[in-house]
């Protein structure tokens, strides 16, 4: 199982991810539904067709395995921790008060 280059049709895809999100640059709304969207189609690929094309025997495993390791891992799509979100607005908001305070 030989590393796939990205094909014209996936790069156009994620030119049309990147220009959606640059386009809602700024809309919290907007880019968390396509974050949403994102992960539902992750998921869905996943389940319905990923997971029928795992290997069926140790040789395949084997490459399958020897590719993930080499190309980056598992895909995985990672969420915000509220924790996270709360830190970065604590932030903002000491920064902003620095700045008025200046």
């Amino acid at each position: 199982m030989a590393p796939k280059a990205p094909t014209q049709e996936n790069e156009a895809i994620a030119h049309l991810v990147r220009t959606t999100a640059e386009q809602h640059r700024g809309d919290t709304l907007a880019l968390l539904g396509l974050l949403r969207l994102l992960e539902s189609l992750h998921r869905e690929i996943r389940d319905s067709y990923f997971q029928d094309t795992l290997p069926k025997n140790r040789q395949d495993l084997y490459s399958l395995l020897r590719d993930i390791e080499a190309e980056g891992g598992w895909p995985y799509i990672s969420r915000m921790r509220l924790k996270e979100i709360l830190v970065y607005l604590l932030e903002e908001e000491q920064s902003s008060n620095n700045n008025i305070q200046s």
